[in-house]
């Protein structure tokens, strides 16, 4: 079976960028990296796709006249290295309409929170606030609208009561790390289908325990 190509876009330091790579790692896993694109020229996670080996390049909007040119490149760049599907992984730019329809379908993204809920920045400092018992990460289909798109796997992460940002956020990245891969693999095997903009997956397992937070006691 041919390994699925997938390019990477990324714009800062490339966690989710190195969770891919160490997936890919493996003899086993369906899907190779092929090419990874920063629009940020001191993207940390360029050093990453440096030390594995994986061709990569910056296209920087501020020398592409914009967003028209950003988009036009990156488009020809993705063709050219002949993904089969981009991942964005930290990548803090908003495609444009017509971009995301030429790659519908084969354009993924990871959130940290438990879309429809908290799409945006500052995702963790709004579920604290907000006093919700559980947030998490979401892997799924770009549409045009931010962070929306036909869902393919979430997290749940539970929220502490001593719970300040940085924390959370680094329990709600670690869930990021184990289902960005896992994503990519069931698409790669081919089990992800959409049907009326709902995600399909193949003999998949699904939760059935519920999940309590507080847990209920005396």
């Amino acid at each position: 079976m041919a390994r699925l190509k997938c390019a990477v876009v990324i714009s800062g330091r490339g966690s989710n960028l190195q969770a891919l790579i160490d997936a890919c790692a493996a003899p086993s896993f369906p899907a190779e990296i092929v090419s990874v694109i920063s629009d940020k020229p001191d993207a940390a996670g360029l050093k990453r796709a440096e030390a594995a080996k994986i061709p990569h390049r910056i296209i920087d909007p501020k020398e592409r006249g914009g967003r028209a040119g950003f988009e036009s490149t990156l488009d020809e760049s993705l063709k050219q290295s002949g993904a089969e599907l981009v991942c964005l992984a930290g990548f803090m730019r908003v495609l444009s309409e017509g971009f995301v329809e030429k790659w519908r379908d084969k354009l993924i993204n990871i959130h940290p929170s438990l879309l429809p809920a908290f799409p945006g920045l500052h995702t963790h400092e709004r579920a604290i606030k907000a006093g919700v018992r559980f947030t998490g990460c979401t892997v799924h289909f770009v549409r045009s609208d931010i962070d929306n798109g036909p869902i393919i796997l979430q997290a749940a992460v539970p929220v502490l009561p001593d719970d300040i940002p940085a924390k959370l956020a680094d329990r709600v990245l670690a869930a990021e790390h184990r289902i960005y891969p896992e994503a990519v693999r069931l698409i790669a095997f081919g089990r992800v289908t959409i049907r009326d903009d709902i995600v399909r997956i193949d003999g998949a397992q699904f939760a059935a325990a519920g999940l309590f937070n507080p847990i209920p006691g005396d």
